[in-house]
């Protein structure tokens, strides 16, 4: 696995702290270790070991499970299951030990979270300027009059990127009411300016699975 776009977070192997690396195996074939230490700050954090440089992310507070996040990248562990964001809208799904996660279908029944993902796209004739963010939110809507919960937020810098933009987020199980029916919404802005919005409900899960999404935004201000 390449991350030549996060040097701001690979330092050298030596430099790190010491502690047990363990090994995770992911769906791509990949292989990862991971040490989980508490430096002399305090904080908890975790360092992900790649074959020649380290990303190092500070805990974070989490429901269910840990966390670690820093700049849109973040790792979350729950008993052997770890889960890396890229910080780009891509996730990896990865076991404890030397044995892949069996196939899409299986992972998909057993995680102890669900995968949200899709695409976003509008349809006017316009290229996004390189300060644009894709902001999406997974909520769970509650009952009307009440402000619905959300239970994540992913912001991705798009840099130039144009529609469609693919997406992936991540839900922790343990966080959804019985019977919760989640949606997805999104908005493309930048500083000072928000630029499309979603104007309809998109659901985003059935029988406790994820859905693929097609997401259509409409200009920000613009009427149905």
């Amino acid at each position: 696995m390449k991350f030549h776009h996060l040097p701001f977070l690979l330092l050298p192997l030596i430099a790190q702290a010491e502690g047990e690396k363990i090994p995770y195996t992911c769906d791509n074939g990949s292989r990862i270790e991971i040490s989980f230490v508490t430096p002399a700050d305090g904080r908890p954090q975790a360092t992900l070991h790649f074959s020649d440089a380290t990303l190092v992310l500070p805990q974070v507070p989490a429901a269910s499970g840990n966390s670690y996040k820093q700049e849109g990248i973040g790792l979350h562990t729950k008993d052997d299951e770890a889960i890396f964001e890229d910080g780009k809208g891509n996730l990896r799904h990865c076991l404890r030990g030397e044995k892949p996660p069996a196939s899409a279908a299986s992972t998909a029944a057993t995680s102890s979270f669900i995968d949200i993902t899709g695409s976003v796209s509008y349809l006017v004739r316009m290229a996004l300027p390189r300060d644009a963010v894709l902001t999406l939110r997974v909520q769970d809507p509650l009952r009307p009059g009440v402000q619905a919960r959300t239970l994540a937020e992913q912001s991705i810098p798009l840099d130039g990127q144009q529609v469609p933009i693919a997406f992936q987020m991540l839900v922790d199980r343990d966080l959804l009411r019985k019977k919760a029916r989640l949606t997805v919404s999104a908005r493309i802005e930048r500083p000072g300016k928000v630029l499309f919005i979603n104007d309809k409900v998109y659901p985003a899960t059935t029988d406790g699975q994820g859905l693929p999404l097609e997401i259509t935004l409409k200009p920000a201000g613009k009427k149905r």
